[in-house]
């Protein structure tokens, strides 16, 4: 029991109070924002790891519960759908490929170096985990959460983990600790590989001699986390579009992915034909399958009536926000450590070759290193902690790239985490 528990017999905040942890989830994705826009080492971390933290503590000292209405139905159930089309409609994939340049092409072969690495991770650790008492196919499906996480972010873990039935369990919360603990990790090693002669010695590196030379200005790398997110035009017309459309894409995904998901096998596959009906009932039965692909094609196909719908951006990543606090309420740290260690070896292993893939593609495709480490850590945390390390190194001209090579990871990481599923068995 936490701190608080013992003290009171029960958690500050009682799991059916329902507008007292939305005011505490709220407050606390608020504080996260500021912190990220007010202060360039809350910037280096990112707001959402920020949000993250801050719900493992409260709720490993007692201060809200682990469980509830609120996490369950209203926040899995309804924001984690409505948030995804709505950062989607960023996804032009006309414009990503227009103008995402070098960053692109090293975010794609970082994407293969995920799938790689939680495949061979799987295989190296699926005996050590069966042989303490775990199930194959949950290591599978974690395997397949982290591809959609390290490929694209949070939103694709939670699309993953509902889609294998994992939503709150004890394993979704082990592999949520695993992965933003490996994930925040990264960042930091990635911001010292910045500065290491090694890599500079490999590497050209133009953006970083440009903030070195006093041109970017100290100053205004502080500012542009605020920049970024500045006050733009919206209209109550806006809010309103953007959330109809949030709603009819969840509606029609669902629609559609009924359509295909009895075609899914409910036991043993025995011939290339049952295997073919189960890959198409799984991979077309998901609902973010569909979200994804109706997303994507109206952010690509009517790109000028998107355009039109300003706030999209904002009220997804608000939206998201909230989801990555809720996932770190059940992440206990001691947990992970004592109950399912290999999670974290696993991760490891996936960071480790996305980093491989990323780095040694862009030397020898003679990429600069900027690229690089900007690509790789929007594969691990998708596209705001890619931007957010754009704007703290002060590397203005690759925010926009980050943000749309991160976006694209979005629809990448449902397709990559929902294949490897499936391959492995989960």
């Amino acid at each position: 029991m936490s701190l608080i528990e013992n003290m009171l017999g029960r958690t500050l905040i009682l799991p059916d109070d329902t507008w007292g942890l939305l005011g505490v989830m709220c407050a606390s994705v608020a504080l996260s924002i500021y912190l990220e826009q007010k202060y360039k080492w809350a910037a280096r971390v990112s707001g959402s790891i920020i949000a993250l933290i801050l719900a493992m503590v409260m709720a490993n000292i007692g201060i809200i519960p682990i469980s509830s209405v609120l996490y369950d139905d209203i926040v899995w159930g309804v924001i984690v759908p409505m948030g995804i089309p709505l950062l989607l409609l960023q996804c032009n994939l006309k414009k990503i490929w227009r103008e995402a340049g070098k960053m692109l092409g090293i975010f794609l072969i970082g994407a293969v170096g995920t799938v790689v690495g939680a495949l061979l991770a799987y295989f190296a650790l699926s005996g050590p985990y069966t042989a303490t008492g775990g199930q194959a196919e949950d290591l599978a499906a974690v395997a397949s959460m982290m591809t959609g996480s390290y490929i694209g972010g949070s939103v694709n873990f939670s699309a993953m983990a509902m889609q294998h039935g994992l939503k709150g369990t004890p394993i979704a919360a082990a592999a949520t600790v695993a992965d933003n603990l490996l994930m925040a990790l990264y960042f930091f090693v990635l911001i010292a590989f910045a500065g290491m002669r090694f890599f500079r010695s490999r590497f050209t590196h133009p953006h970083i001699n440009e903030v070195e030379s006093g041109a970017a200005g100290q100053k205004n790398a502080e500012t542009q986390a605020a920049a970024f997110w500045s006050r733009k035009d919206i209209s109550l017309k806006d809010v309103a579009m953007n959330v109809a459309f949030a709603v009819a894409v969840v509606w029609a995904a669902n629609l559609i992915a009924g359509i295909f998901s009895p075609f899914a096998a409910e036991g043993v596959v025995s011939s290339f034909q049952e295997g073919l009906l189960d890959f198409v009932g799984k991979f077309l039965g998901s609902q973010y399958v569909w979200i994804t692909t109706i997303s994507v094609i109206v952010a690509t196909c009517f790109s000028g009536t998107v355009e039109k719908m300003h706030g999209s951006q904002e009220i997804g990543t608000y939206l998201i926000y909230l989801f990555l606090f809720v996932i770190g309420v059940p992440a206990n740290i001691y947990t992970v450590l004592t109950e399912a260690p290999l999670f974290l070896v696993l991760t490891f292993l996936m960071v480790v070759v996305n980093m491989l893939f990323c780095f040694i593609g862009a030397r020898v495709l003679k990429f600069d290193l900027e690229d690089a480490i900007i690509a790789s850590n929007a594969n691990i945390g998708g596209p705001t902690t890619a931007a957010g390390m754009a704007v703290s190194q002060g590397w203005s001209r690759l925010v926009g790239p980050a943000m749309l090579v991160g976006v694209l990871g979005y629809v990448i990481g449902n397709y990559a985490g929902t294949v490897v599923g499936i391959i492995l068995g989960a």
